[in-house]
């Protein structure tokens, strides 16, 4: 029975992990890119979702995988033009400001177009039926899907940045811009580029999360504090750090809620001296799947304590 827990959580932790890092790449490539930190990022994962389910509605799911994903690009690139661009010159906090403003915008618009309650978005009929099963347990398809996705995600990030000319230029963009455009490079529009990539990243996860969870309004704020915990933990601007830190936070989170004792009996399994009295609160009634939720937040404080420049990360804040 332990081991089939143990098998079981692990794989959910893993396939929740990946789907973290779907979410938070785009966020660390802006960051890491630009400078940005894009309050909005969230929205854009909420945006691919529903774009999913109406272009599923039109022409199935397998279309809607590709389109979703570029509309929401486009979005984000038209943001980065229009708006983004104008204010980058007076610092982070205008920055800040606007992005914030935006997620405000599209939940606003997202209520208007799609409804206040949730949207009927399923897993395709092809992935919907259990990838294999392990110890008497179902693992679903679309899980196995959704790690397969995020994985070859991973591979094209690493590609594109490292191995062509592209990858390149944006990297040079960040550290020397008039070099890059001495050379003949139109660095606003490989900024704008960025953006609109790191939100089609968002809008990917959006495609896939969206009906392995739930597509409803309030999914970008469900989401949006963890992918910066998992950012800030990775550290800032580490895409690496983001990999291992998702898969951390997945793996931590999805244990922690399926365990069942109580935080008292966790503690005296250990051998800590601890009794109902030691609290003044009944900690001995609280149990481990109870702070599931919290774990993340705790470990971002830890993190910022130990070492503020995240797991990976080179520079701090």
């Amino acid at each position: 029975m332990r081991m089939e827990f143990f098998t079981i959580s692990l794989l959910n932790g893993i396939s929740y992990g990946l789907l973290l890092f779907m979410l938070s790449s785009g966020l660390t490539l802006i960051f890491s890119m630009m400078g940005v930190l894009n309050f909005a990022h969230a929205s854009f994962y909420m945006l691919g979702a529903y774009f999913a389910y109406s272009t599923t509605q039109l022409v199935g799911y397998w279309p809607a995988l590709f389109v979703a994903p570029l509309l929401v690009g486009a979005l984000g690139a038209g943001f980065e033009r229009a708006c983004l661009r104008r204010v980058h010159k007076f610092g982070h906090v205008p920055e800040l400001l606007i992005t914030f403003g935006l997620s405000f915008i599209v939940l606003e618009m997202v209520q208007l177009v799609w409804g206040t309650s949730s949207v009927d978005y399923r897993v395709p009929a092809l992935l919907s039926g259990p990838l294999f099963t392990l110890y008497g347990t179902q693992f679903p398809m679309y899980r196995g899907f959704m790690m397969l996705v995020a994985l070859l995600m991973l591979v094209a990030i690493w590609l594109l940045l490292t191995r062509t000319r592209i990858g390149l230029v944006i990297q040079a963009a960040l550290t020397h811009p008039e070099t890059v455009e001495a050379l003949g490079h139109n660095v606003p529009r490989v900024f704008m580029l960025v953006f609109g990539g790191g939100a089609a990243l968002a809008g990917l996860a959006g495609v896939i999360g969206g009906n392995a969870f739930v597509t409803e309004p309030g999914m970008a704020a469900t989401v949006g504090s963890v992918i910066f915990v998992v950012v800030v933990v990775g550290g800032m601007g580490s895409l690496a750090g983001a990999f291992v830190a998702s898969l951390a936070i997945g793996i931590i989170q999805t244990f922690a809620v399926g365990i069942d004792a109580s935080l008292m009996g966790a503690a005296q399994s250990a051998g800590l001296g601890i009794t109902p009295s030691t609290f003044g609160y009944p900690l001995w009634k609280l149990k481990i799947s109870q702070i599931a939720p919290i774990l993340p937040y705790l470990f971002l404080v830890l993190i910022l304590v130990f070492r503020p420049k995240g797991l990976l990360g080179t520079r701090e804040g």
